[in-house]
């Protein structure tokens, strides 16, 4: 899958069945050594990102990509 396919997609919760919002610009945050994808970077605002807008969902947390959504799945204590 492509990163421009994820644009779009509804991110939901599965632990609290709470949707978190929708999936624009995202980034990814890489681990240097490997490559492997550590996160996707979510900005929360509009226009401008500043300090605490946006959200990081580490790759682990992730359940599903669906055709419409994302779901995650968070523990509790994180």
């Amino acid at each position: 899958m492509r990163l421009s396919e994820l644009s779009g997609k509804e991110i939901v919760d599965f632990r609290k069945a709470e949707r978190l919002g929708v999936l624009g610009q995202t980034d990814l945050e890489f681990n240097d050594k490997t490559g492997q994808i550590n996160a996707l970077v979510i900005p929360t605002g509009k226009w401008l990102r500043s300090k605490g807008s946006e959200i990081r969902v580490p790759w682990q947390h992730i359940r599903t990509i669906g055709s419409d959504m994302i779901i995650l799945e968070v523990s509790d204590n994180e």
